[in-house]
């Protein structure tokens, strides 16, 4: 279908590829098309080469799940090597092959970012960070989920950077500890999502700062935060009248006397109350949950 599509021929208007490039071919056509039927376009001709490689260059957003996860160090490369408008980069999970070696080109030539995808690039180091925050002043939401290399140095050249942010995810970034957060939070003070999930460096320093500096925090996540306990989530409730979301399982030093003030206002909690925590226990032991009339 995709090759009859490129190589349709009509008596008065000729091939496909007679059609402005840049003004109807690149932005109208070949963006509903899938990366990885494009790539495979290349081979037609020389012109469907050129038409490609000039899509390349003006896309606004790479996505490497759309190409494969295990893409050559030199393929991926050459897909962006002219690209200077791109808005959007996401490359999660590509730790089989992502270093700063090829990061970092990428990221010194577009400054345009609002959105980067870093989710398990494992390969990657502290200096992939601070050519994000050098180089991207409008990024706005950041993934650096289980990168284990992020410290707090990085940390820092991010928050005096890019003020714009509104979406942070640090899960398992295990480096960093409450100083770190705090002043993240100070500087970023637009934050809408957190996530500081699966570290037990994070306490409640961290957390009511987070309060305090981020008003119109909507979704933060604690998962795992084992130093986490109930003053925090006090703050919290107190502080981020916009909140929606609250992700606090496994974190043992949180009691439902705390999480009352968030459930009533109907912030959704992945932890159910104690009543319901225990009817469900009871039907996995019995098979059923009976029926209970509480008099209050």
């Amino acid at each position: 279908a995709l090759w009859c599509l490129m190589m349709s021929v009509t008596p008065t208007r000729g091939c496909l590829l007679d059609l402005p490039w840049e003004d109807i071919l690149v932005p109208h056509i070949l963006c509903h098309l899938p990366l990885q039927q494009l790539l495979s376009l290349q081979r037609v001709s020389k012109s469907f080469q050129s038409l490609i490689q000039l899509y390349l260059a003006n896309m606004r957003c790479f996505d490497s799940s759309q190409v494969g996860p295990a893409i050559p160090r030199a393929a991926f490369v050459n897909l962006l090597k002219d690209n200077e408008v791109l808005q959007q980069l996401a490359l999660q999970n590509c730790s089989d092959w992502l270093t700063d070696r090829e990061l970092l080109p990428v990221i010194g030539q577009n400054h345009h970012l609002h959105q980067i995808q870093l989710k398990g690039c494992a390969q990657l180091s502290r200096h992939a960070l601070v050519a994000i925050s050098l180089s991207c002043p409008n990024l706005r939401q950041l993934s650096l989920a289980h990168c284990e290399w992020v410290d707090s140095l990085s940390l820092r050249s991010l928050a005096d950077h890019c003020k714009a942010l509104e979406a942070v995810d640090l899960t398992a970034c295990r480096q960093l500890k409450d100083e770190a957060i705090c002043y993240l939070v100070q500087k970023c003070s637009r934050l809408k999502s957190l996530s500081l999930a699966v570290n037990a460096n994070v306490g409640d320093v961290a957390v009511e700062e987070t309060a305090k500096c981020c008003p119109e925090l909507e979704h933060l996540d604690l998962t795992g935060c084992l130093r986490v306990k109930n003053d925090s989530i006090r703050v919290l409730a107190e502080y981020c009248p916009k909140l929606r979301s609250l992700k606090v399982k496994h974190c043992h030093n949180v009691a439902e006397s705390s999480l009352s003030i968030l459930r009533s206002r109907g912030v959704e909690l992945d932890v159910e109350p104690p009543l319901q925590r225990a009817l469900v226990l009871l039907q996995d032991v019995v098979g059923f949950a009976p029926f209970i009339n509480l008099q209050i």
